[in-house]
């Protein structure tokens, strides 16, 4: 009967720790997307290279595809370049080491000299490599 008493405090003990590694990992998940999303509206590009895997796939919502270098390098010179920048109504599903990402892209993007409205959906795939959540790909889609 003590084992039996036993094994049930260790199947609840671990019963409670897989629950709660679930949402940690949505936290952790979630504070990626911000920090890309400030690297971004901010320039950081050590930043970007950090949060980016090497073989990122970037989709624009005009159907342009880019890689890691081309992406950042928008950034960096400008050619992307944001005024405001905000990820809404985020959703977030993490399966081992993917985790998927929706939400809605909200800014006001610069071109040139003029300020450009940006409603967008988002669609974000993440993967914990050496423990750090990196994007591997993204697909923007008009709504």
């Amino acid at each position: 009967m003590k084992k039996v008493k036993v094994l049930i405090g260790f199947l609840c003990l671990f019963s409670g720790y897989v629950a709660a590694a679930a949402p940690s990992s949505d936290k952790d998940v979630a504070q990626a997307v911000d920090h890309l999303t400030d690297a971004m509206l901010h320039k950081n590009i050590a930043q970007l290279q950090a949060l980016t895997a090497e073989n990122l796939t970037y989709g624009h919502s005009s159907g342009k595809i880019q890689g890691k270098k081309d992406f950042i390098a928008d950034i960096e010179t400008g050619k992307s370049a944001f005024k405001t920048l905000e990820m809404q109504n985020q959703t977030i599903s993490v399966t081992g080491d993917v985790a998927l990402v929706r939400h809605h892209f909200s800014g006001q993007a610069i071109k040139g000299s003029e300020v450009v409205p940006t409603e967008i959906e988002n669609f974000q795939v993440w993967q914990k490599q050496d423990g750090k959540w990196l994007l591997v790909g993204r697909q923007a889609f008009k709504f």
